[in-house]
């Protein structure tokens, strides 16, 4: 992107080129300074906004910006202020009302019932059920551990003291019994 050409203020430092337009209202060294960065700000830009056109269209307006802007404000590094300007100029163009995007739900996809509330409690109940059922098909070395294990609140400990298994039997029961539920409550 070209913006100026063949501009006296070219040769001076971004800080002279910030001072020579607050000091002088130098509108052409703010041209020769937004010249050495227009394509990071068009980079940051196409970053946010992703479209060409709307990027570029954003580069001219943050230049605009910059005439009051930079009165404003005591810039030490003018790269890194600039690149914020424009990060904030994205951010702030997605955000307005007329580019926010919605989309319509067609009405065949949403869902209408009465007792939607109860839908999880009776899934709730057939996961139970069935819960149930697998245990049921557990050793019985499986099933015990697992149960005194999770709805008992026990420790490994524990289940040895109370069935006189070996501390080191329960948690490969407690183990395997997990495995062999997950896997009959996998299938349908």
């Amino acid at each position: 992107m070209s913006f100026l050409t063949n501009n006296k203020y070219q040769h001076l430092s971004d800080k002279e080129l910030v001072t020579a337009f607050k000091t002088n209202d130098a509108a052409e060294a703010l041209g020769a300074l937004y010249q050495r960065y227009m394509d990071l700000v068009y980079g940051v830009c196409l970053k946010y906004l992703k479209e060409r056109e709307i990027s570029r269209d954003a580069v001219l307006n943050i230049y605009e910006e910059l005439h009051t802007k930079l009165k404003k404000h005591e810039v030490e590094n003018f790269k890194s202020w600039l690149y914020m300007v424009a990060k904030n100029h994205c951010l702030m163009y997605l955000r307005s009302p007329k580019n926010l995007k919605t989309k319509e739900f067609a009405p065949e996809l949403m869902h209408f019932e009465e007792n939607v509330h109860l839908n999880g409690e009776l899934e709730d109940e057939a996961n139970f059920t069935k819960l149930e059922r697998c245990l049921k098909g557990l050793t019985i070395e499986q099933e015990t551990s697992v149960k005194m294990f999770y709805y008992e609140q026990k420790c490994y400990k524990e289940i040895a003291g109370i069935t006189g298994y070996d501390q080191s039997m329960v948690r490969s029961y407690i183990q395997n019994g997990r495995r062999n539920l997950k896997i009959c409550m996998d299938k349908k």
